[in-house]
């Protein structure tokens, strides 16, 4: 007799885990279709990049240095003419980097470049990072 009450409450205790379990799982599922990507936004600071122009013989050598997310950043720079042919107004350097690089230690790190340009002397010269207009400090 305590034989047959020791296997229907263990069936019973089995039946109640089992049940626990299903509904746990239909559960989970339901949530995972209802729920939506969260967008975040970041906000990130106005980029800085410190140039330096010397003008020889009609070419402008720029060389300047930039803050990167981690060492394993390499950003490439692009300079261009900015404005009409026959009256430009300004020279543009292009930084651009991948902001992930995988794995790398994320300590920021400076990063110095070069470029030239065939351009007349005196134009100013505007920087954008990753296609965001950067500030520009002169060495």
């Amino acid at each position: 007799m305590i034989n047959r009450h020791f296997k229907i409450v263990t069936a019973l205790i089995g039946c109640i885990i089992l049940a626990s379990f299903l509904v746990s799982v239909l559960h989970t599922r339901d949530n995972a279709e209802k729920a939506k990507p969260v967008a975040v936004v970041l906000s990130m600071p106005i980029p800085s990049v410190a140039l330096r122009d010397t003008y020889k013989k009609g070419t402008h050598a720029i060389t300047g240095s930039i803050v990167v997310p981690d060492a394993c950043t390499t950003p490439t720079v692009i300079a261009s003419l900015q404005g009409a042919t026959s009256t430009t107004e300004s020279i543009l350097i292009a930084v651009s980097f991948p902001l992930d690089t995988d794995i790398c230690l994320e300590t920021q790190t400076a990063v110095s470049f070069k470029t030239t340009l065939v351009a007349p002397a005196g134009l100013p010269i505007t920087a954008t990072v990753n296609g965001t207009l950067a500030t520009t400090t002169s060495l």
